[in-house]
């Protein structure tokens, strides 16, 4: 009775781990399996996200596209305004921010970020020809123009009694500045340089951190677990074999 008991307790045992085993397995997502990601951005942040000949370009998408090529992504990109990202993500239209957003804790309470891919500043625009406005303070009262829903929106609300003009698009704010409609402009400081490029009457005036940890892919909240980290692993794989600086100089970025 006694080796029966012991016998039986044997293959209960086996039974049970094998089963739990089984459990684990089911309960892990194989890291060679094809994600499928809708991926939201806003083409008109030159140049992290813009497009030329009508295809979508920058270095946002090169490095996404890249992630996705080393990680076993299918990326599929949807475009839209970049004060609608979140709640797109949130909607389940897309899976997957990647337009240049900055992590910051507030967003955090609705996205999960990955971990910083790139870290920028603000940068303050006028008029060579305004000689009234020299300093972060001259701004006061004045009219600024931001795109919507950016930390450039937050940094200008700061400033005592400005009266912000938010558009979801830059090149109208650029536009009212030249034509003396608004003040001055507060922009990421690499989207700036195309705009100072290509508009030899404005000139940068002051430059500012933009009290975030940096650029960073957003997906909605707890429910991308997997690809999240598979991005964060691109990113780092990315740096290490040369492709990331590659992006960086192909940009102007260095």
């Amino acid at each position: 009775m006694k080796k029966i008991f012991i016998t039986f307790c044997i293959v209960l045992t086996s039974l049970c781990f094998t089963a739990c085993q089984k459990d684990k397995n089911n309960n892990q997502t194989d890291s060679n399996t094809t994600l499928s990601l809708k991926v939201g951005t806003d083409p008109n942040y030159k140049p992290f996200n813009y497009k030329e000949n009508s295809i979508l370009t920058g270095f946002d998408t090169d490095l996404v596209n890249a992630i996705g090529k080393k990680e076993n992504m299918e990326i599929t990109w949807v475009q839209t305004s970049f004060d609608g990202l979140i709640p797109a993500l949130k909607a389940g239209k897309i899976d997957m921010i990647a337009s240049a957003m900055s992590a910051t804790d507030e967003r955090r309470q609705s996205v999960d970020f990955t971990q910083p891919y790139f870290k920028s500043k603000n940068l303050y625009i006028k008029l060579k020809t305004n000689n009234e406005i020299n300093s972060k303070s001259d701004l006061e009262g004045k009219k600024i123009g931001v795109q919507l829903g950016t930390l450039q929106e937050n940094a200008a609300k700061k400033i005592k009694n400005a009266e912000i003009q938010a558009n979801k698009d830059l090149n109208i704010a650029v536009l009212a500045l030249k034509n003396n409609k608004i003040d001055a402009i507060i922009i990421d400081q690499d989207a700036a340089k195309g705009f100072l490029a290509e508009n030899p009457e404005l000139v940068s005036f002051y430059q500012e951190n933009d009290d975030s940890e940096g650029f960073s892919f957003a997906f909605d909240k707890d429910k991308q677990k997997e690809a999240l980290a598979r991005f964060n692993k691109g990113i780092d794989e990315l740096k290490a074999d040369g492709t990331y600086d590659k992006l960086l100089k192909k940009y102007d970025l260095e």
